[in-house]
């Protein structure tokens, strides 16, 4: 059943009162008092039973989700450091500080798979409603990127080991005696294909990849003979998946390249750095004025720029009435979204050769593609500081969740940097006026790390 946090206005003997330990002119503190818990408490207590044991409060566990994508911390380390941060108790509605661990970090996995995409839109519709002019704002930009996952350079020889590995996990488990498992051999054959492309070794290598795959088919036949016909359909996509990738060539289609994350796409987004990526396609809409992102959408696989529009702006739309908004009237894009003008009411602008009728217009053109262009730092902050950059959760919805939570962190971020801009705009102020008394003052919070 849902928990809640319930007021304690009681004094104790033995615990310190968080009001008197904190600053309440902090960041943390001002931004907390501007989140709309109650409404998030509404939205999620559908998601809950009305029998058994009480649940992790809404506000503990959201917002300690929260501060994990404000400040990039991982499920594990998130939880550590609440432990000692007074504010951040804080953040998650406690009164009085606390020295034990709020929860388990793995009850993070069950709140974002309860929480599902739908939820995640909502906190994402709550962290644009911390910026009231986002949610009319007319004009927005739009750009793609590619949300990498957390897997190893794929290759033919690493496949192939890894299909015999799992054979051999397989075969152990259902207690199925194998005629050989290929331990060793295939270890030293890893060791053969390394280097391949050195003239001395390539004809080794290529044998050793060979011989890899050779093997590989030998054990997934093998189990497809021996295994229950109850165990083979269970394995079945396994095995499906275990195939393609002995079979697949340079030019096939769908290839495989995790086992694990098989819908891990190879991305080419002509990098001179890093000719490919492998993840998934991400696309980002942000507000052209003020900089809050209102959309962040997921696709399988490799679609072409223009045909992610349509499902990103409606995501922004959704995002964005949740609050009371409207949907975005242009978008302004870069000459990879060719194809569309439109997109059901919303003017798609792309960057082009021709001419416009005055002088004025022209500037105004160029103005505004310049503009567009500050979208690509919001996506560098969006890898580096809020794991869009690796992808640790699992499976297409770990693609979904990890995308979305990374807008939320952005949103959220943003309007506590902005909080502590206005706290030293004020220092700065009375510092001009009363030098003699605020110069300990704003040297502390100044040269603090909120």
């Amino acid at each position: 059943m849902l928990g809640k946090i319930k007021p304690d206005f009681q004094q104790n003997l033995f615990k310190t009162r968080l009001t008197d330990l904190i600053n309440l002119s902090h960041p943390l503190v001002k931004l907390a008092d501007e989140v709309s818990w109650d409404k998030m408490e509404l939205e999620f207590q559908n998601l809950y039973s009305d029998q058994g044991r009480p649940s992790i409060p809404i506000r503990k566990i959201a917002g300690l989700l929260l501060l994990k994508e404000m400040f990039k911390e991982s499920d594990e380390s998130v939880v550590e450091r609440w432990i000692e941060n007074a504010y951040w108790q804080y953040f998650t509605g406690e009164e009085f500080f606390q020295t034990k661990q709020p929860f388990d970090p793995s009850e993070f996995v069950h709140f974002r798979k309860r929480l599902k995409e739908e939820g995640l839109e909502f906190l994402l519709s709550q962290s644009v409603a911390l910026h009231p002019k986002a949610k009319n704002e007319k004009e927005v930009q739009v750009d793609t990127t590619v949300q990498e996952k957390n897997i190893t350079f794929p290759t033919d020889a690493k496949l192939a080991k890894k299909v015999i590995d799992n054979c051999t996990k397989i075969a152990k488990k259902e207690g199925v005696k194998q005629r050989q498992t290929y331990k060793r051999v295939a270890k030293q054959h890893l060791r053969d294909a390394y280097f391949g492309h050195h003239p001395k070794r390539k004809q080794k290598a290529t044998m050793a990849r060979k011989k890899l795959r050779t093997i590989g088919k030998r054990l997934v036949r093998e189990l497809e003979r021996t295994l229950p016909e109850h165990l083979q359909k269970q394995y079945e996509t396994e095995f499906s998946n275990y195939k393609k990738a002995l079979t697949q060539e340079r030019n096939s289609k769908d290839k495989i390249y995790s086992l694990h994350e098989p819908q891990t796409a190879c991305i080419a987004k002509g990098k001179a750095h890093k000719a490919y990526e492998f993840g998934t396609k991400v696309c980002v809409v942000r507000g052209r004025q003020t900089g809050v992102i209102t959309a962040i959408k997921r696709f399988s696989g490799n679609p072409h720029d223009s045909n992610t529009l349509e499902e990103s702006l409606a995501q922004s739309e959704r995002v964005r009435k949740h609050i009371g908004g409207t949907r975005p009237i242009i978008a302004g894009t870069d000459r990879g979204f060719r194809g569309k003008t439109e997109v059901n009411g919303t003017q798609i602008l792309i960057p082009k050769n021709r001419k416009e009728s005055s002088r004025y217009k022209q500037e105004v053109a160029r103005n505004r593609f310049r503009a567009r262009a500050a979208i690509e730092p919001t996506i560098s902050h969006l890898k580096r500081n809020h794991a869009l950059g690796l992808n640790f959760l699992k499976g297409v919805a770990g693609d979904i969740h990890n995308a979305l939570l990374a807008g939320i962190g952005y949103n959220f971020k943003l309007r506590f940097n902005q909080i502590k801009e206005q706290i030293v705009f004020w220092l700065n102020y009375l510092f001009n006026f009363y030098p003699e008394n605020n110069i300990p003052i704003f040297v502390e919070i100044k040269n603090s790390s909120f």
